[in-house]
C-alpha cells in the first residue's frame, strides 16, 4: 500500500516526513484555523460552506490565507486524488507560521496551508448505532467574547478538558453549557433534541459552532414537516427530552441515550433521530451537495 500523502505548502510528503517546524505559532500557540471535511462516493461534501467557514474563521483571527479560494478547493480534491479515496475525512489546516518564541503574530512571515485526507471515528460504530451515554461536564464553553468556538480555531483546550471529564467519568462524550448555564453543544458537536415532536437546538449566538452539518439537519427537518426552532436550553429541559442527538462533520448523526445517568426516552435512538439519519445518508450520496473528485 502506498504511504499516505500530505499537502504541505504546494507540496506533496509522505506521511512519515510531513512535518511542520517547532517555531510554527499553530503549534506553540494554537494560533490557526482548521476544517473537517468529509468526501462520500467521489464527492467532497458541502466543499464550498466548508472553504466559506475557514475564511470567515481566518478573518476574525486576522490571519491571511495564502491562497484563493478556488486554489484551496482544488487542493482539497487534489489531495484525495493523489490518495486515491473517493469516501475519506479530510483535515484542512491553516497555521500562522514560523515565528518566533514571542507572541507576537507579527513574527510569522507566512502561514501554512496543510491538508491531510484519510479517515475519522470519533466512536466505535456499534456504539454510535445503539447511542451514547453522555456528561454535562463542569467545563463551560467559552464565552462569544472569548476564544468562542464560532471560530474553529486550533485552541481546542476547552472541548479536551471536558473530553477528560466524560473519560474520568466513563461517559462516551460530554455536553457543554455556556457561561449562563445553557446548553451550549457537544466537545466536537452540535446538539438537537427532540420534544413533543418539536425539534429545538441552540442558536449558535450561545458560542455554539455554526455546524454546517447543523445547517443540513435543519433543511431535512424542515423538508420532511418538522418544526425546528432555535432556542436557549436548560438543562431542565435537556433531561426531558425525548430524544437528543449530535451533528458534525466527523460525528455525521449521533443518537443520545443517557446524560448524567438519566435515560432519554426509551434509551434507544429516536424514531425522528432515525428518519433524520436515514435522509442524512441520502443527502450526503447526492452529487449536487458535493463537488467532484475527478
Amino acid at each position: 500500500m502506498a504511504e499516505q500523502l500530505v499537502y504541505i505548502d504546494g507540496n506533496f510528503v509522505p506521511r512519515s516526513k510531513a512535518s511542520v517546524s517547532v517555531f510554527d505559532h499553530g503549534f506553540l500557540y494554537g494560533d490557526g484555523v482548521f476544517e473537517g471535511i468529509r468526501a462520500y462516493n467521489g464527492y467532497v461534501f458541502k466543499l464550498k460552506e466548508h472553504i466559506d467557514r475557514l475564511y470567515a474563521s481566518a478573518r476574525t483571527i486576522m490571519l491571511n490565507i495564502p491562497m484563493t479560494k478556488e486554489e484551496l478547493s482544488k487542493a482539497v480534491v487534489e489531495t484525495l486524488k493523489k490518495n486515491s479515496l473517493k469516501d475519506a475525512y479530510v483535515r484542512l489546516i491553516v497555521t500562522r507560521g514560523e515565528g518566533d518564541l514571542g507572541l507576537d503574530p507579527r513574527k510569522c512571515k507566512k502561514p501554512s496551508v496543510i491538508i491531510i485526507a484519510g479517515s475519522i471515528a470519533l466512536l466505535p460504530k456499534e456504539v454510535c448505532e445503539k447511542g451514547i451515554r453522555t456528561i454535562i461536564s463542569w467545563v463551560r464553553r467559552d464565552p462569544v467574547d472569548g476564544t468562542s468556538h464560532e471560530v474553529k480555531s486550533l485552541n481546542y483546550l476547552n472541548s479536551i478538558l471536558a473530553k477528560l471529564d466524560a473519560n474520568a467519568y466513563n461517559a462516551d462524550e460530554a455536553i457543554l453549557l455556556t457561561p449562563n448555564g445553557y446548553v451550549c453543544e457537544g466537545t466536537a458537536e452540535n446538539i438537537f433534541l427532540v420534544k413533543n415532536g418539536e425539534i429545538l437546538t441552540p442558536p449558535t449566538y450561545t458560542g455554539a459552532l455554526p455546524g454546517i452539518t447543523r445547517q443540513v439537519i435543519i433543511e431535512i427537518a424542515e423538508k420532511n414537516g418538522f418544526k425546528i426552532r432555535e432556542k436557549l436550553i436548560t438543562v431542565h429541559e435537556l433531561l426531558n427530552a425525548d430524544e437528543i442527538f449530535f451533528t458534525g462533520t466527523g460525528a455525521e448523526i449521533i443518537p443520545v441515550v443517557e446524560v448524567n445517568g438519566r435515560t432519554i426516552g426509551d434509551g434507544k435512538p429516536g424514531k425522528i433521530t432515525r428518519l433524520i439519519r436515514e435522509e442524512f445518508q441520502k443527502y450526503t450520496t447526492d452529487p449536487s451537495n458535493g463537488v467532484p473528485i475527478l
